[in-house]
């Protein structure tokens, strides 16, 4: 195979040093690589396979000669940079909200829409991280029968807001463990031994940006317009992955027999079932992993036509650094 010229933009943040490491494990066939971040990381050495990488300041400069940027910065700073990257004629893949309600740049899950991929303009969507995990879960529902809505609730990990948010629950643990104060500075309130009702800010409907994004962004990937979904995001004191449950209605009756076995064999997916031996997905066995692990599939008592479940996957990963690899790799076909 080919190889080409990457850069990650954003190479210090959690996900951009998560890319570097899936790009190794994954073997992506890299001729020259770039690690970009904002002047005052430049200089600094980054693990990349057997080797190192060293930090270079992003310029508009930065991505000529490049094939594929991986985007792990903010939004702020993938809006500043894609006309450069496009005008270079590398293939931006963007892991920030700035594109992905763009109609005119792709949202891709690999496992759902990769021919999506192929419409690009210069720039992809990769989409949030919650979003990538609870579809996974579901899309193989879609394959036997239209999905019409989704009720989903997310218990999502600290990680999930940087490297701040893991420093802050750890240092909470260590803070309670010797009686001292817990200083909080990342989220909002306490987060150790507690549980946030909200990520996201209001929109002004009741719902959050993070709850609204299960959706806005559902209906782009599955190309379903008229899917509904309602969505409460809770942060809770896990270090990694986040885990969804959620009720998908359907416009046919699905069997839990019928939903098991097709989630077992869906790209992706592992089910992980069996309520009576206490076998279930839980953060720490998905940690650090790729796979969305599923399970506790039963009939919804509610609606009729009706399935709920519980999945976990790792954020960092499958839900942000994997997935725009996998896209990648897409472009390469």
């Amino acid at each position: 195979m080919e190889k080409v010229n990457v850069a990650i933009l954003g190479a210090t943040g959690a996900v951009g040093r998560e890319m570097l490491k899936v790009l190794a494990e994954r073997n992506f066939p890299v001729k020259n690589l770039k690690a970009l971040a904002s002047a005052r990381s430049a200089g600094k050495v980054l693990p990349f396979g057997e080797g190192t990488v060293t930090v270079e300041e992003a310029t508009e400069h930065s991505f000529e000669g490049m094939d594929i940027v991986l985007g792990a910065a903010q939004a702020d700073m993938a809006r500043a940079f894609a006309p450069a990257i496009v005008k270079s004629g590398a293939v931006f893949v963007d892991n920030s909200s700035a594109f992905r309600m763009d109609d005119s740049v792709p949202l891709v899950v690999p496992e759902i829409n990769p021919e999506d991929a192929k419409k690009h303009n210069g720039i992809i969507s990769n989409p949030n991280c919650s979003t990538i995990i609870t579809l996974v879960a579901v899309a193989a529902l879609k394959r036997i029968s239209p999905i019409k809505a989704m009720i989903a609730s997310t218990y999502q990990a600290v990680s999930g807001a940087g490297a701040a948010g893991l420093a802050e629950l750890e240092s909470q643990v260590r803070a309670y463990a010797a009686g001292g104060d817990m200083d909080v500075h990342a989220f909002p309130y306490q987060i150790a031994f507690n549980v946030i009702p909200q990520i996201g800010s209001d929109t002004g409907n009741g719902y959050t940006t993070e709850e609204m994004k299960m959706q806005n962004e559902g209906r782009k990937i599955m190309h379903l317009p008229d899917l509904k979904v309602t969505c409460t995001c809770v942060r809770v004191p896990v270090l990694r992955s986040h885990s969804i449950s959620v009720t998908v209605i359907t416009e046919d009756k699905i069997s839990v027999e019928e939903a098991q076995k097709a989630i077992a064999a869906a790209p992706g997916c592992r089910l992980t079932d069996d309520l009576e031996n206490k076998v279930y997905p839980m953060p720490l066995d998905t940690s650090d992993q790729d796979i969305v692990f599923v399970g506790r599939v039963r009939d919804d008592l509610v609606h009729e036509n009706a399935l709920s479940l519980f999945c976990c996957g790792d954020q960092i990963r499958k839900g942000a650094a994997t997935n725009a690899v996998q896209i990648a790799e897409l472009l390469l076909h």
